[in-house]
C-alpha cells in the first residue's frame, strides 16, 4: 500500500516537471519569428488635366496637375512626374476633361486644328464619315441613333435604253423617202422633199414597234406599245452591312452652340424637337463612293437596325418580282371567265371607324 502511494507521487512529480520544462522551452529556448507589418505600397505621381483642355490647345504647366497612384497601377502610356519635359508643349489631339489622366495617345507633337470638330475623333483611322438623306420610314422610325449599327438596303428602277442614243426605248421612228417624193404629214398637208439628195427624213410618225403575224388570219401586223413609257423593273439588295452611325440629324453649328449656352436650359427643353432628315455613317472610303453614287443615282436607301455586338455578315439575294414569286411560292393568277365586283385597280388600306379615308391612287 505504501509503495503504491510513492509511485503515484513520483508520477505526479514527473508530469509537473515535464510541463515546466515544456513551458521553459517555448518561452526561452524556441526562437520566435519576428512580427513585421506589411510595408506600404509605393506611389507614383502622374500627370492629369488640371482643367478642361480643348482640342488643339498646347499643353503647358498651367493646365497640368498630378495625382498619386500605386506603382503597380502605372502603365507606360502615362506621363510620370519625372517625364514632364515629354508632355509640356505637346498638342491635345482630343478634348481632355479635367481630372483625366493624360496618356500618350491624347497628345501629339504636331498641330491640330483648334476648330476641328470633336466628333471627328470618333472616326477610326482608315474610315470616313458620309451623310445620306433619311426619313422616319428609312431610319427604323428614328430608332437609329448615334452609335447604332445598321445595314443599308438599296432599291433601284431599271429601264431599257438605246445603247447609242442612251434614251428610253422604244425609239420614235420616221420615214426615209426618195428626193422629190410627195409626202403627207399628220395634219393632211402635202409637201415635196428637197431635191439633190438621195434620201430625206420626214417628221416623226410614231414609236418603234415590232412585226408579228396574227394567228387567226395569218395577217402581218405592226405592234406598237400601248403606254407612253416603259414600266420600270424594281430590284432591292442589301449593299452595306454592320455600318456604325455617327449621328442622326444635323451637327450643331458653332453659332448655334453659343446661342444654346446663352439661353435658359429650361426654355430649350420646351422648344419642339427638329425632325431629323439626314444620317451620318462611318464607312470605308470605297463604301463612301458607293453611297455617293446611290444617292445621286436616284436609289432609295433604307436602314435596318442591328445589335451593336453582332458583327456577323449574311449573303443576301436581290429581291425582284421573279425572286418573290419563286422564293415565296406566289402564283401568277390565272385569267378566269369571271372576277370580283367592284373592279380593283389599286390596293387601298382598309378604312377603320376612327381613320381618315385614304385617297385612292388612280391607275396610270
Amino acid at each position: 500500500m505504501r509503495r503504491g502511494r510513492i509511485l503515484i507521487f513520483l508520477a505526479l512529480l514527473l508530469i509537473i516537471g515535464l510541463a515546466v520544462a515544456a513551458l521553459v522551452f517555448r518561452q526561452f529556448i524556441l526562437p520566435t519569428a519576428p512580427t513585421t507589418e506589411a510595408p506600404l505600397s509605393a506611389t507614383v505621381q502622374v500627370f492629369i488635366a488640371g482643367q478642361n483642355i480643348p482640342q488643339g490647345e498646347r499643353i503647358t504647366d498651367d493646365v497640368l496637375s498630378t495625382i498619386s497612384i500605386p506603382q503597380e497601377s502605372v502603365v507606360s502610356v502615362m506621363f510620370t512626374a519625372d517625364q514632364r519635359a515629354e508632355l509640356v508643349d505637346k498638342v491635345a489631339r482630343y478634348p481632355i476633361d479635367q481630372g483625366v489622366v493624360i496618356t500618350r495617345s491624347m497628345v501629339s507633337d504636331g498641330t491640330v486644328a483648334a476648330g476641328g470638330p470633336e466628333w471627328a475623333s470618333q472616326i477610326p483611322q482608315g474610315m470616313t464619315a458620309i451623310s445620306i438623306p433619311t426619313s422616319r420610314l428609312e431610319s427604323v422610325a428614328f430608332g437609329v441613333r448615334d452609335g447604332a449599327h445598321v445595314d443599308v438596303n438599296a432599291c433601284f428602277l431599271f429601264i431599257d435604253v438605246d445603247p447609242a442614243f442612251q434614251t428610253e426605248l422604244p425609239n420614235e421612228v420616221a420615214l426615209l423617202v426618195a428626193p422629190g417624193t410627195e409626202v403627207t404629214n399628220q395634219a393632211g398637208e402635202s409637201s415635196v422633199t428637197a431635191t439633190g439628195v438621195t434620201l430625206s427624213v420626214t417628221s416623226g410618225v410614231g414609236v418603234q414597234g415590232r412585226t408579228e403575224v396574227e394567228s387567226a388570219f395569218q395577217q402581218g401586223i405592226y405592234v406598237i406599245p400601248s403606254e407612253d413609257h416603259q414600266r420600270p423593273r424594281l430590284v432591292c439588295q442589301m449593299v452595306l452591312q454592320n455600318v456604325a452611325v455617327l449621328k442622326l440629324g444635323t451637327f450643331a453649328l458653332p453659332q448655334t452652340q453659343v446661342a444654346t449656352e446663352q439661353t435658359d436650359p429650361e426654355a430649350q427643353v420646351a422648344q419642339p424637337q427638329e425632325i431629323p432628315d439626314i444620317l451620318t455613317l462611318i464607312v470605308s472610303p470605297q463604301d463612301s463612293v458607293t453611297l455617293s453614287y446611290l444617292v445621286y443615282g436616284g436609289a432609295k436607301l433604307t436602314m435596318t437596325l442591328r445589335n451593336v455586338l453582332d458583327d456577323s455578315r449574311v449573303a443576301t439575294e436581290a429581291a425582284t418580282l421573279q425572286f418573290l414569286l419563286s422564293q415565296y411560292n406566289i402564283p401568277v393568277p390565272a385569267k378566269l371567265p369571271y372576277t370580283v365586283q367592284p373592279r380593283i385597280d389599286s390596293l387601298t388600306s382598309p378604312v377603320l371607324q376612327n381613320d381618315t379615308a385614304p385617297t385612292p391612287v388612280p391607275p396610270e
